[in-house]
């Protein structure tokens, strides 16, 4: 599969997407998995606002769910190349539920410390760090590579979507049953969320399988890699153990990913847009508390409308000419950097809301692109190590902005820490321009 294949259908067939086997399972198991973590993240957050009156202590919360993906992905990339995809899932979203169930009858009984939140946020944080991996590459098994874009618009809607509803009730169900009821509701989601996995399809499929059936599945680029590996004095390590196997694997996907400078291009792209995303939370708490005034309400309605804007994003994103995708997704990080930099000077709810309907709008066209072209591109045994790639990036990133902007934004005032995040996008903005400028060298 070579970069040409990037040049897809310039529209999405809704029809085609829709009909294929399992996939209106797969759609509702993102909405209702992002509508209970949506809460989970917002709430939780609140929660530790209201407690600390500390944008540090909200950053501890994002670098404790982000700090796993430091080392996870590095196993579970292996892991999602090697065993059925659809049953990963499952046993993520079940050993998640359970402990985020547990988590909420403490809180119920009263005896919530702030130290079982930086517990539960590191135990979904861990799970996050192989599930997201892991249903990226498993859109690419159950989908035709004609549909790809059209797929990831629809995978994201529903990740949108729910946390729309999510942002939309966050505030109302905190106010009404407070954190032990945000997460009580996020709790049973997962276990939603895992019988719809289980509906996807019927018995086990391996990844391996595929590359068995396509076994020239491979780019120039990737069959180059492919005979430096044969090449090597590495010898099979088939039997010699689970071990000796990962490390191959590993060194395999290594090998893949320095031929592919597309692929850097896109993933590190991806990557800074990912963890501003994420890391923007601390200063939408702060924003929320003391410059709107809005209080918990005020918040969801700024997550709310993150997701209004995602949703509609999502669905232009699938529907743009092959022509202008890449220029509007460079386009589209640029504006994200000059968005958040006027972002603080904002004091009314309305205002503040319509710039996050935005910021999502804008986040959901680059990353559908983004995700749409990798999928095209990366061979399909290769996916679950080239996203685990990209999710250590996201962490690494993640873990440095978000204590970064935590402290920046308590020691200098807010106006610093979403200066400092529109440099960040600024970097992004420079990198996407880049992969547009291979992928047209690849594809001219």
């Amino acid at each position: 599969m070579s970069t040409s294949t990037a040049n897809a259908p310039a529209r999405t067939d809704w029809s085609l997407i829709w009909a294929a086997p399992g996939f209106r399972y797969f759609f509702f198991a993102m909405f209702i998995s992002l509508f209970g973590s949506g809460m989970n993240f917002a709430g939780v957050s609140w929660h530790i606002l209201a407690l600390t009156h500390s944008t540090v202590k909200v950053s501890f919360q994002v670098i404790v769910a982000t700090a796993p993906g430091l080392l996870i992905p590095f196993i579970g990339g292996v892991l999602i190349d090697r065993y059925d995809r659809r049953y990963l899932g499952i046993v993520l979203d079940f050993v998640r539920g359970v402990a985020v169930l547990a988590t909420a009858y403490i809180a119920w009984r009263g005896d919530l410390e702030l130290w079982h939140l930086y517990a539960i946020t590191f135990v979904t944080g861990a799970g996050s760090a192989m599930y997201w991996a892991n249903v990226n590459a498993l859109v690419q098994e159950v989908m035709p590579a004609s549909q790809f874009t059209g797929a990831n618009a629809a995978v994201l809607i529903g990740v949108q979507t729910g946390m729309l509803f999510a942002g939309a009730l966050v505030g109302f169900i905190y106010d009404g049953a407070g954190i032990a009821g945000i997460l009580g509701i996020d709790g049973l989601t997962y276990f939603v969320s895992a019988w719809c996995l289980y509906k996807l399809r019927k018995g086990y499929a391996s990844p391996r399988d595929h590359l068995t059936k396509y076994p020239r599945e491979f780019s120039s680029t990737t069959e180059a890699t492919a005979e430096a590996l044969e090449t090597a004095e590495t010898p099979d390590v088939a039997e010699a153990g689970l071990s000796l196997a990962v490390y191959s694997d590993l060194k395999e996907g290594f090998a893949y990913l320095r031929k592919q400078p597309t692929v850097r291009a896109l993933g590190t792209t991806h990557s800074i847009l990912m963890a501003g995303v994420v890391s923007a939370n601390v200063l939408i708490v702060a924003l929320a508390a003391d410059i709107l005034h809005a209080g918990a309400r005020g918040l969801g309605f700024l997550e709310a409308g993150w997701g209004l804007g995602a949703v509609i994003g999502g669905l232009l994103a699938s529907q743009l000419p092959q022509r202008l995708r890449m220029t509007l997704y460079a386009l589209s990080i640029a504006g994200l950097a000059l968005g958040h930099l006027a972002m603080p000077f904002i004091t009314f709810l309305v205002a503040a809301a319509f710039f996050q309907v935005l910021f999502g709008f804008f986040r959901a066209l680059s990353g559908v692109v983004a995700q749409a072209a990798l999928m095209h591109i990366v061979p399909r045994h290769f996916m679950g190590r080239t996203q685990s790639a990209m999710a250590v990036l996201t962490t690494i990133l993640q873990l440095v902005m978000s204590f970064a902007l935590g402290w920046i934004s308590q020691q200098l005032g807010i106006f610093a820490g979403f200066a400092l995040l529109a440099v960040i996008y600024a970097f992004g903005t420079l990198s996407a321009f880049h992969a547009r400028g291979l992928l047209r060298e690849e594809n001219p």
